[in-house]
């Protein structure tokens, strides 16, 4: 397997000894970012007209077709008319917090996005408490949703921003605990610590039933991390237009947009860094040829493989259940999937002490 840990070593090595050190430092920090955003934006492309495709399956029909073969550049299509869009300047609103909105939602998901570790050496943050920043870093694009509904000076973006803060704040908690059931399995919080022990076995198998409860209800509370349906009240076109975006046009509606769909890729990258393995490939015990095998594939194929896996399931767990009603969508949380969260974090606990994992 490819080690892009000896090929960052030897970048860094170069332009050590080309220029000064901080002018060095300045240098690959740029080439990172620069690498980092062309990546996020390449995924964006792809995560959208995979929901198009995916959509268009489960309501038997075909998705885009017309705009370049398969309707591959729709997509493409679809940018350069939010980029001339007008952006309409809206009367009463508070224009700064209206500006900022969309850049916290937009910051919180390329940071986020940055902590995924697509191969050996492959990913920009990487340290001793990397589960907890992801955290972190995650839940701070509720204050963009909070501060355009606040600021749009529109009922229905209000009533879809308070929506918002409710069910991802509330669900973070269902999330949080299913990592930490994992952090306790692994004993780290360092990402590509958590990937490398699962060389032996992926988590979902070593972590017995306690692992996949706790995979169950990351892929529910990931789903209403997203905004996406049977979660999607923020957004209910039935009821609030657009939610907390009503008042958004051109590229601030677009920040929104490509937010929410790589959110749902951050999501499922977390969960096939967490359960499946990350980029580690897929071993059967005494069969030595196929392991060797399976060692040739690269380890970003293996993740984005996985990933997008995941990314199915979200897709046809919104494309297959109608949408929920603010009730029940806190009840979930607060009446089932927080305490059945709790428990399964004791019962993984008790395993971990007793030995009991794989």
């Amino acid at each position: 397997m490819i080690d892009f840990s000896s090929i960052n070593s030897t970048i860094d090595s170069y332009l050590h000894s080309l220029l000064p050190a901080q002018v060095a430092t300045l240098v690959e920090c740029a080439i990172i970012a620069l690498c980092a955003i062309v990546a996020y934006l390449v995924f964006a492309i792809v995560m959208i007209f995979m929901e198009r495709k995916v959509c268009a399956a489960f309501q038997c029909r075909l998705g885009p077709t017309r705009v370049g073969f398969w309707g591959l550049l729709q997509v493409f299509a679809d940018v350069f008319k939010m980029l001339i869009k007008e952006i309409i300047d809206i009367k009463n609103s508070d224009r700064a917090l209206y500006t900022l909105a969309p850049f916290l939602v937009i910051m919180s998901s390329i940071i986020t996005f940055s902590c995924l570790p697509f191969d050996n050496g492959l990913q920009v943050l990487d340290f001793n408490i990397g589960v907890f920043f992801i955290m972190a870093a995650s839940s701070f694009g509720v204050l963009g949703i909070l501060l355009a509904g606040w600021s749009s000076n529109n009922k229905f973006a209000m009533i879809g921003a308070i929506r918002s803060g409710g069910q991802m704040i509330s669900y973070e908690l269902s999330m949080s605990l299913c990592i930490l059931t994992l952090v306790v399995l692994s004993g780290t919080m360092q990402v590509s610590e958590i990937v490398e022990m699962q060389r032996g076995g992926w988590f979902i198998v070593r972590g017995h039933i306690p692992a996949v409860i706790a995979f169950i209800i990351y892929l529910i509370a990931g789903n209403a991390e997203t905004n996406r349906a049977p979660f999607d009240l923020p957004e209910a076109e039935s009821e609030l237009t657009a939610g907390f975006h009503t008042e958004y046009s051109g590229m601030g509606f677009g920040f929104f947009y490509v937010a929410e769909f790589m959110n749902m890729f951050i999501i499922a990258g977390i969960a096939s860094t967490l359960f499946l393995g990350g980029w580690t490939p897929f071993y059967i015990p005494g069969l030595e040829g196929f392991n060797e095998a399976m060692e040739w594939i690269p380890g970003f194929v293996w993740f984005l493989g996985k990933t997008f896996f995941v990314v199915w399931l979200l897709m046809w767990i919104r494309w297959t259940f109608p949408r929920l009603r603010i009730d029940q969508v806190l009840v979930l949380e607060w009446k089932y999937l927080v305490p059945i969260g709790l428990l399964n974090l004791l019962i993984m606990t008790v395993c971990v002490v007793m030995g009991w994992t794989l």
